[in-house]
């Protein structure tokens, strides 16, 4: 049986260890030592190299069902910052953070999903099918494990991604395309006080052009943000070169690319106006998905959160996970709520019970895929 008070333990466990992207080592050894006291070999897939950081994704495999399909279950071991020497306060049921360092439970809320899903079905010989076993590092700042795991290694037809909202039942079954902008805007320096005739500004330059580029809500499938400046040296200088770095998302990729041309063009304008040069760059982070409710992958999800009592819908989302990567790597990924609440902020929290919830959730999914029930 799933307890809360066994989640609460393992949860508190995973968030006490450091995990910001790229250094992940620690709380991989941990998981795979749990891996391995079920029974599980696990291995690291050498993706360490290939993102930049101190640990590859982990890959394990466990038996199921013969002739049912191959099933991933999916978690980010990373966690963004100010995410080292989180301290969770339990709350009854109820963990948070002390109000100076994220939880965590993105994702790892996701993570101790999956540990105590495999606990329970092998613990119970429960039916299952198949199951590749993934958790990939660095999803955070850009999905990079998932996107250099070895997939040679992987021979799932479907799979569930543990990194969702806060309520059961909701499964999110779209998300947007991506694309990464960045430009070097370069002026002339020249002394503010003495001569500044001579210099072009070039912070002035990308202000002008930040002005001129509509951001935030685009519409009901776009959005575009600028969120990084760096520029200048001293007040006193009229500042050379500034670089400015955004994004712009849509499920239409034909309104993504118009985006994208208006963000180019109107640095483009700023640039030739103020006489400055500019080097633009842009980025594909990723590409959109969405899965219809009659394929099999949200069919079992949708059938089993009926029968364990949730309410199920489908939701469309504004972000990135490695779901997007997965289904362009054609395996069909949806992402199941794990219970988080005020994600990636210091106010944020999870319910043990959620989690508890979640991990029924995926058992009951896993149960039906194996019997063929849905």
């Amino acid at each position: 049986m799933i307890e809360s008070q066994a989640i609460i333990e393992e949860f508190c466990e995973l968030v006490c260890i450091d995990s910001p992207s790229r250094h992940e080592a620690e709380v991989n050894a941990f998981i795979r030592e749990r891996l391995a006291e079920m029974g599980l070999e696990s291995r690291d897939d050498g993706a360490a190299e290939r993102v930049g950081g101190n640990a590859g994704n982990i890959i394990a495999h466990v038996p199921g069902v013969a002739g049912a399909p191959t099933v991933m279950l999916n978690a980010h071991t990373d966690t963004v910052q100010p995410g080292c020497g989180i301290k969770p306060q339990v709350k009854g049921t109820v963990i948070c953070t002390d109000g100076t360092t994220v939880l965590g439970a993105d994702d790892k809320s996701g993570v101790t999903i999956i540990l105590a899903a495999l606990r329970e079905l092998l613990s119970e010989d429960l039916p299952r099918p198949p199951l590749d076993v993934v958790f990939t590092v660095y999803e955070e700042g850009g999905l990079h494990g998932a996107k250099q795991l070895d997939y040679d290694d992987i021979s799932a037809e479907l799979g569930y991604v543990l990194d969702g909202g806060r309520n059961m039942g909701v499964i999110t079954n779209a998300a947007p395309s991506a694309c990464g902008l960045s430009w070097r805007v370069k002026g002339r320096a020249a002394h503010a006080g003495v001569c500044p005739e001579q210099g072009i500004n070039s912070i002035q330059a990308a202000a002008e052009a930040i002005a001129g580029i509509p951001l935030g809500r685009l519409d009901f499938e776009t959005t575009a943000n600028i969120g990084v400046i760096e520029g200048g040296a001293a007040t006193n200088i009229v500042p050379e070169l500034t670089v400015v770095r955004g994004e712009t998302r849509s499920h239409d990729e034909d309104k993504l690319q118009a985006q994208v041309d208006r963000m180019v063009a109107a640095f483009e304008a700023a640039a030739e106006k103020h006489e400055a040069e500019v080097e633009a760059e842009v980025r594909r982070s990723y590409t959109r998905f969405r899965i219809s409710e009659d394929e099999p992958v949200l069919a079992y999800a949708w059938r089993a959160a009926e029968e364990l009592g949730f309410e199920p819908r489908t939701e469309t989302g504004g972000g990135g996970s490695d779901a997007n990567i997965f289904n362009e790597r054609g395996i069909p990924c949806v992402i199941l709520a794990t219970g988080p609440a005020d994600v990636h902020t210091v106010n944020e929290s999870v319910d043990a019970e959620r989690m508890v919830e979640s991990a029924r959730w995926v058992v009951k999914t896993l149960g039906m895929i194996a019997t063929g029930t849905a």
